[in-house]
């Protein structure tokens, strides 16, 4: 393992099309979990994968669904067909809630097109006929899904990912709080920074690259500083920036159209962004539009879960772990650690461990992360990994509730 090298993550904000996108979707996911659990149908019969496209004033919401009652309307022959009226809001609430009120991309102008249809029978037997047979549901589809945590902060993430979503989360709280300047400016934006490492730690942050979305036409790359640099030092905290550090603030100057009107936007195209920004392998499975018997997302956010454990019970500075799936087979065909060179105990001891402390069936896993919830929507911008679990459930995997069972196990 290299020791001294230089490493970049970037981050897009809430409002990039393509996050845009993943926000509609998720807040679809949520709409359909919170309507079942309104009108009494057991959540765990939820089913969507739900996709999003998004441009000029137009979104395409696409995709397939076992839906509660209430999302359902008859048709003019009397048949069940889905309503379109409740997706079509929730899309328009979280426009507004990004803050689009632009005249190319507006919350209350846009025309919204749902196009969702009934899941596919032949995928619904892979999960629910599985779990006659084997008493828990199939894998949702085929797959690799990968969880990673190190010691470069204190949510157990890689420094370069995790500095440059602190950026965007920063400057997103205060143009929604209306502070000064920084309230002109707009939902899109993007970070990257690149960290030195030195003797395998970070160091010093050597670039920051940030371009922001600006309403104010009279704005240049220098005016934009100005506003954010206040912010981007304050998210970098006790990060050094180098003294000969490159700043690239808007370089390419003005940047007044932007969001779904500037560049056509789709659910699931910034899976690096959502996990490890580059630092750890990738499945290549989005999340975002997903309930979780598919295990693109579920056993991604088990296998974070399983990652940060390790590291968190002090058994490895550094842990990888692939688990991988048979769409129709509950239980994984395998499952892989990598300590990489850090390792307090064996991989093999860690892997058994594992096993022996969560069933990382899709059931298992909805089962002990606690899932069947519209905790979603809020996973859709700045990771889903490196964030502090919620009350009402949402990111339980960043929880480190299995150091206990995991030291006791590789013990015996």
């Amino acid at each position: 393992m290299r020791a001294n090298y230089l490493f970049t993550s970037e981050s897009v904000a809430e409002g990039h099309p393509d996050k845009v996108c993943d926000r509609i979707s998720d807040e679809i996911v949520d709409l359909v979990y919170r309507e079942a659990a309104k009108t009494g149908v057991n959540p765990w019969g939820v089913r969507i994968a739900c996709e999003t496209l998004a441009t000029t004033n137009r979104v395409v919401i696409a995709g397939e669904v076992r839906l509660p009652p209430s999302l359902m309307k008859k048709d003019k022959d009397g048949k069940d067909v889905i309503n379109p009226s409740k997706f079509k809001a929730a899309a328009r609430r979280a426009i507004k809630d990004i803050g689009y009120e632009q005249d190319g991309f507006h919350w209350k102008k846009a025309k919204i097109d749902v196009l969702l249809h009934s899941q596919s029978a032949d995928i619904a037997q892979g999960v629910d006929s599985a779990a006659d047979q084997q008493g828990d549901e199939g894998a949702g589809d085929q797959g690799i899904m990968f969880g990673y945590a190190c010691r470069e902060t204190p949510d157990l993430m890689p420094a370069p990912i995790y500095y440059s979503h602190k950026i965007l989360q920063l400057l997103a709280i205060a143009r929604k709080k209306g502070d000064g300047e920084v309230a002109k400016l707009g939902p899109d934006a993007k970070s990257q920074v690149t960290v030195r490492y030195v003797d395998g730690k970070p160091s010093e942050a050597t670039s920051i690259v940030l371009s922001t979305q600006h309403l104010d036409e009279s704005w240049d790359s220098n005016k934009v500083r100005a506003v954010v640099e206040p912010y981007i030092r304050e998210a970098l905290g006790e990060l050094k920036i180098a003294d000969d550090c490159k700043w690239y603030i808007n370089p390419t100057g003005k940047f007044v159209i932007g969001g779904p009107d500037g560049d056509a936007g789709l659910t699931g195209r910034k899976i690096i962004v959502d996990t490890y920004g580059g630092a750890a392998p990738h499945g290549g499975g989005a999340f975002s539009g997903k309930d979780t018997t598919k295990v693109d997302r579920s056993a991604a956010y088990a296998a974070r879960y399983l990652a940060k454990n390790v590291v968190a019970a002090g058994l490895a500075d550094r842990c990888t772990i692939q688990i991988s799936y048979a769409i129709g087979v509950a239980q994984p065909l395998s499952i892989y650690v990598d300590l990489h060179g850090t390792g307090k105990v064996t991989e093999d001891q860690i892997e058994a461990a594992i096993r022996k402390n969560m069933d990382l069936s899709p059931t298992g896993i909805r089962r002990h992360l606690d899932l069947n919830k519209p905790i979603y929507a809020k996973t859709s911008a700045y990771g889903h990994f490196g964030r502090k679990a919620g009350r009402d459930g949402s990111f339980s995997w960043e929880r480190t509730d299995l150091v206990k069972a995991l030291k006791e196990s590789v013990k015996a």
